[in-house]
C-alpha cells in the first residue's frame, strides 16, 4: 500500500460507523505481531521505544534514533503507522513541522503531538503555541493525520472542577487549528467521556486502561479511536520480569516455555524481512 493510500485508510478508520483499537508498538517485531493479529493500523509508544533502547520517556531518545526505529516499523508492516512524537521534539512550530516532515519520510501517516511540558510549574504549554504547531504542520499538506493530545487529565492540570472545561476548550481550539483528531489520555471514566464527547466536535481518542469502559460501551458513546499507549510494552516487560523472577527464585523455566511460540513459529509468524508468500 502506497503512503497516500495508507493515509486515506487511516483517516477512514476515524470516520467509520464504530471505533477502532490502535495497539502501540515499540519495534518492528511488535508492530508485525499486531498486524498479524488483525489490527487495521498500528501506533507507536514513545515510552516503549525509549525504554527498550535504555532511555527514559520524555524526548530523551535522540530524534534521529526515533526516526530510525520508525523506519524499521513502517518497513515491517503493510498497515498504516501513526507515530507518537511527544511534544514534537521542538518548541518552535517550524521545528516541529520539519520533524513531522522527517517522520512522514520515514513512512508514518499519522502523528501525535501533545501539549504537556516537562515544567512542573507549568504542566501545559500555551494553547496558542499548540495551535501554531498544528497550523505549521498542516501547512505542509502532508498525507499525515494530526492527532492533537491534551494532557489536562494526564498531568492533573488545573483543579479537578476545571479540568473538563479546560480540556474541552483546548480540544476545540486544536480542532479549529486543523487537528484531525483529539486525544485526551487520563479521562477514563464513563461520565467524563460522555461529557467530553458531547462538547468536542470531531473524532475523539481515549486511552485504554483498567477503568476504561468496554469497547461496546465506547462504541455506544461515539468514541472513534482507542489507543493502548505503553500498556502493551509494559505487559511484555512484566512477563519478562515474571520469567526472570521464577528462574532466580524457583529455578523454574515454566513461564519461559509454556504456551510460547517455538523458534520456527516465531520466524514464520513475524517474517520481518522476507515475503510471506515464501513460507507457503
Amino acid at each position: 500500500m502506497k503512503p497516500f493510500a495508507k493515509y486515506k485508510a487511516f483517516l477512514d478508520l476515524h470516520h467509520q460507523s464504530g471505533p477502532f483499537v490502535l495497539p502501540n508498538a515499540w519495534d518492528a517485531a511488535s508492530a508485525k505481531a499486531f498486524q498479524n493479529c488483525g489490527f487495521k493500523a498500528v501506533g507507536t509508544t514513545s515510552a516503549g521505544i525509549a525504554m527498550s533502547l535504555g532511555y527514559p520517556d520524555g524526548e530523551h531518545l535522540p530524534f534521529e534514533t526515533l526516526l530510525s526505529v520508525l523506519k524499521t516499523i513502517t518497513d515491517a508492516v503493510d498497515i498504516p503507522v501513526s507515530a507518537d512524537l511527544e511534544a514534537g521534539y521542538g518548541q518552535a512550530p517550524e521545528t516541529v513541522a520539519e520533524n513531522v516532515k522527517k517522520a512522514a519520510a520515514a513512512g508514518v501517516v499519522g502523528i501525535n503531538i501533545e501539549d504537556g511540558t516537562k515544567d512542573p510549574c507549568r504542566t501545559l504549554c500555551d494553547a496558542t503555541l499548540m495551535e501554531e504547531k498544528i497550523a505549521a504542520v498542516k501547512k505542509l499538506n502532508l498525507p499525515v493525520l494530526f492527532n492533537a493530545r491534551t494532557d489536562v487529565y494526564w498531568l492533573n492540570a488545573d483543579d479537578p472542577g476545571s479540568r473538563l472545561q479546560t480540556a474541552v476548550r483546548r480540544a476545540n481550539r486544536y480542532r479549529q487549528a486543523g487537528a484531525d483528531c483529539i486525544f485526551i489520555p487520563g479521562a477514563g471514566d464513563t461520565d467524563t467521556i460522555v461529557r467530553l464527547r458531547k462538547s468536542i466536535y470531531g473524532p475523539l481518542n481515549v486511552l485504554a486502561g483498567s477503568h476504561t469502559p468496554s469497547l461496546q460501551i465506547l462504541s455506544e458513546l461515539g468514541i472513534e479511536r482507542i489507543s493502548c499507549g505503553s500498556a502493551l510494552f509494559r505487559a511484555a516487560l512484566s512477563l519478562v520480569k515474571k520469567i526472570g523472577e521464577d528462574i532466580i527464585s524457583r529455578g523454574s523455566f515454566s513461564h519461559m516455555t509454556d504456551g510460547v511460540l517455538s523458534y520456527g513459529e516465531a520466524v514464520d509468524w513475524i517474517s520481518l524481512h522476507r515475503d510471506p508468500k515464501q513460507n507457503r
